[in-house]
């Protein structure tokens, strides 16, 4: 009978043990619910932009749920962009430092996970010693200096009853995961940047062709303007208005062509290259194509899709994971030490005779006191977690707003490019008429070079009304979340190993 009870009494706790093992104090993480908005806008907006005939005038149509490719930038159709993409992407500094926080995390994950299992340490300990006379052990013989060898294993193992060391565990994990999306927020971050930086430097070149071409058109007006004035047609302020205007318009190329040898250092150093190594190709708008298909994902797919909205999420989860390691470090703590050695005088009778020794302890802690630290600790993990969800929330309503004003800003810049080309249409029509007036007779030649000179101001505007078409293409692409779960260049480097 008392045999029985000891052997269910044994098995009681071993139960207990293995049922408190298997439970984790603290929160257990719920993903945060979908947000509510169905759209982007409050009325819904147009499938599908104007169109004009003129170039990059495409009608750009929004497709729903429309898959973004991993390597979106291909849609542009430009071999020179797609290479140098390629070049950065496997040169770019932060994207390798990105992937070594990445490793970072993944090796912190490993490191607690070792926690899990007991600690086991060998030791090899030869002494030589010289002890009082009065104290020399009969185990010596009598002698006061003697050797002594110890050979032992030490096991130190502390069950997680709790269940703290798994919530630690959970939080790393959700770091490790966190980090993930920041490796592809950094390549999403590095793409969009140099595809801009071509757009822009093929803006600028575009920019300055028409403003030299204004400039010279104006030295001809110039000219022209002097020559009336010497035969007395026109007043020396005419003279001076049409200098003051060839001049403003000089003014404008020195800071166009400061802005495109910056344009051209970022593209080199987003490629991962230094000012005196640039990169040999260039960019001009008629290298680029506008993609006539847009992507269009609704707003719970939106929260999939973003790695700033997965790495808020995650790091959420991590909060969550660390109110209960604050917990559990309140709970008492189960500490188990077990020793098993040999000791002899001798090295070669370590293994042989009655040398072994072994110990076994058990160690319970219960924190009675410690001035409210861990109390205090607690708390803070609790309000770090209202933090994170804050955050998450913030997040959400930025990503949101991210597309809304993109497309926004596409409709509108359809728009803007379709008033910019009636606007060079006009003046073209305007010039025409011009030459034909010209040609009887009707104007003076100064007369049709400033009609040249506008028409060559509506070039100027329709060159920035192109790439701004351009520039807010690529920023749905990557308010979208750049497509990332599409690419395979990196899904070795994300997953653990």
């Amino acid at each position: 009978m008392w045999i029985a009870l000891k052997h269910a009494s044994r098995w009681s706790v071993t139960g207990v043990i293995i049922v408190l093992a298997g439970c984790a104090v603290g929160p257990d993480y719920r993903r945060p619910s979908t947000p509510e908005a169905k759209s982007f806008a409050p009325q819904p907006l147009p499938q599908a932009t104007v169109g004009t005939a003129g170039a990059d005038g495409e009608t750009q149509r929004f497709v729903a749920s429309m898959d973004i490719p991993g390597q979106w930038w291909a849609l542009f159709h430009c071999a020179p962009l797609n290479a140098l993409l390629d070049d950065a992407l496997a040169h770019n500094a932060d994207v390798d430092a990105a992937q070594a926080a990445l490793r970072v995390a993944w090796e912190n994950v490993y490191a607690q996970r070792g926690t899990y299992f007991p600690a086991v340490a060998a030791g090899l300990e030869p002494t030589r010693q010289d002890v009082a006379k009065d104290v020399a052990t009969s185990a010596a013989s009598g002698s006061s200096l003697y050797s002594l060898t110890t050979a032992q294993v030490s096991v130190s193992y502390s069950p997680d009853l709790w269940g703290g060391n798994r919530r630690q565990v959970e939080s790393l994990v959700a770091q490790a995961q966190a980090q993930r999306f920041q490796v592809e927020a950094t390549y999403l971050t590095l793409t969009s940047n140099l595809v801009n930086a071509a757009i822009e430097e093929a803006s600028l070149r575009g920019q300055l062709d028409a403003t030299h071409r204004m400039v010279e058109l104006q030295t001809q007006v110039l000219d022209t303007v002097k020559r009336q004035y010497a035969l007395g047609d026109v007043s020396e302020a005419a003279v001076a208005a049409q200098v003051a205007t060839l001049e403003q318009s000089r003014a404008a190329l020195p800071p166009l062509e400061k802005q495109l040898v910056q344009q051209r250092d970022l593209i080199a150093a987003l490629a991962g290259r230094t000012p005196d190594r640039p990169v040999a190709v260039t960019f001009t708008l008629d290298d680029l194509r506008l993609p006539s298909e847009l992507p269009l994902s609704m707003p719970a797919q939106l929260l999939e899709q973003r790695p700033d909205v997965r790495a808020a999420e995650e790091a959420l989860h991590a909060a969550s994971a660390n109110v209960g390691v604050a917990i559990a470090n309140r709970l008492p703590n189960i500490q188990i030490d077990a020793t098993f050695g040999r000791s002899s005088e001798k090295a070669s009778r370590l293994f042989a005779g009655e040398a072994g020794f072994w110990n076994l302890a058990g160690n319970v802690t219960q924190p009675l006191f410690d001035g409210g630290a861990l109390k205090h600790k607690q708390r803070a993990a609790e309000a770090a977690y209202r933090e994170a969800s804050a955050q998450y929330r913030s997040t959400v309503i930025s990503a949101m707003q991210n597309v809304a004003d993109a497309l926004h800003a596409i409709h509108a810049d359809a728009e803007g490019m379709a008033a910019a080309e009636r606007a060079e249409d006009a003046a073209a029509h305007s010039l025409d008429i011009a030459r034909r007036q010209l040609a009887l007779g009707d104007i003076s030649e100064s007369s049709l070079l400033a009609a040249e000179v506008t028409w060559q101001q509506t070039n100027l505007a329709l060159v920035q009304a192109r790439s701004a078409r351009y520039s807010d293409t690529v920023a749905l692409f990557q308010s979208l979340g750049g497509g990332w779960w599409n690419r395979r260049d990196t899904v070795a480097k994300l997953s653990p190993q």
